[in-house]
């Protein structure tokens, strides 16, 4: 069988002056700004020239460019060799920079598969990212004459796969530690405007789950879940990622952090946990800090979702579609049809 495998996640710019068009992409999308298309996006246009020189320091300390390709390119390829049974190829398709959605559906168009998985790099679900993507793809899979049988896999927070990446890579991390310092496990991911959960987005639920699964799996005691990259004025899901360092600095704790909502590389890693939450551990009394890296090509990581993607596949044969994972509360999980 000829099988299509569609990788979805955000992108990031190629160059120095990729970053306006890209945040103008990234704040165009009504998932993100939701107002009317005529008052959206000119603010886009607006808030990406204001916010560019800021982001073009940001991305000049990483080399002026996001690896986020290059990672996902990666992952693509351990994840073709990880389905030998079928004719694999992985496409990738980013939201809001190259290459775009609608590259993807031409390339796989261009493949004719027997059956597209339509396969999301975030392991939790969110209006804002894998709802916008798939949306996305649903409108140029149409105009690109895609016809083949295709399953989404929207979620997989708790993946056995996924949850074993990320504690191997935790207890790594964490190895010969400092006799002489405790440690607090911090969980970190993306953050959210508290609106955004309360209109029913099971984001932050998800993200529960998955630090409910590696807290079963490890043997830490002091663990926290906590929030990054926040931006604008909006209240957003606590507690903050910088606010629970600067309580681990006021308590005398070492800090062993991990993104548990990427799974690569960019920004938002190699920047923001790296370089700013380092200096602010510094600065707030850390006395030894620790970045977790992602799962990226971690080999638990991509079996992980090579299952789904068998999974995917069998539901179809079978007629059975995949369990809910996220709470009944959740409105805007896909599985509800309301997303």
């Amino acid at each position: 069988m000829k099988l299509a495998v569609v990788l979805f996640n955000l992108g990031g710019p190629d160059s120095p002056d990729a970053v306006e068009p890209f945040l103008a992409n990234l704040f165009s999308d009504p998932a993100v700004l939701t107002m009317p298309g005529f008052v959206r996006k000119p603010l886009a246009r607006f808030i990406a020239r204001k916010r560019a020189p800021i982001a073009r320091e940001i991305y000049a300390k990483i080399g002026g460019r996001s690896p986020i390709v290059e990672e996902t390119l990666l992952q693509a390829e351990a994840l073709e060799k990880a389905i030998p049974e079928h004719q694999t190829r992985a496409f990738i398709a980013m939201r809001c920079w190259k290459p775009f959605t609608h590259e993807a559906a031409a390339a796989v168009a261009a493949f004719q598969p027997d059956h597209i998985v339509l396969l999301p790099l975030y392991p939790q679900f969110s209006t804002t990212t894998t709802g916008s993507s798939l949306k996305e793809w649903k409108r140029v899979a149409a105009l690109a004459g895609i016809t083949a049988p295709t399953t989404t896999i929207c979620c997989y927070p708790d993946l056995g796969g996924f949850i074993a990446a990320l504690a191997a890579n935790i207890e790594d991390s964490a190895a010969e530690p400092r006799a002489d310092v405790s440690y607090r496990l911090l969980l970190s991911a993306h953050g959210l405007p508290k609106r955004v959960i309360a209109r029913g987005d099971p984001y932050q639920a998800q993200v529960e789950q998955t630090a409910a699964a590696l807290k079963a799996r490890l043997s830490w005691d002091d663990v926290s879940i906590c929030y990054q990259s926040k931006v604008g004025p909006l209240e957003w899901i606590g507690p903050a990622t910088d606010a629970e360092i600067r309580r681990a600095g006021a308590e005398g704790k070492g800090v062993v952090i991990a993104p548990i909502a990427f799974v690569s590389e960019h920004s938002e890693t190699l920047v923001e946990l790296d370089i700013e939450y380092a200096k602010l551990a510094r600065e707030s009394g850390v006395p030894d800090y620790r970045r977790v890296p992602t799962v990226g090509v971690r080999a638990e990581f991509i079996a992980g979702l090579a299952q789904l993607v068998r999974q995917s596949i069998d539901s179809v044969k079978n007629g059975k579609g995949a369990g809910k994972t996220c709470p009944l509360t959740a409105a805007r999980c896909p599985r509800t049809g309301t997303a």
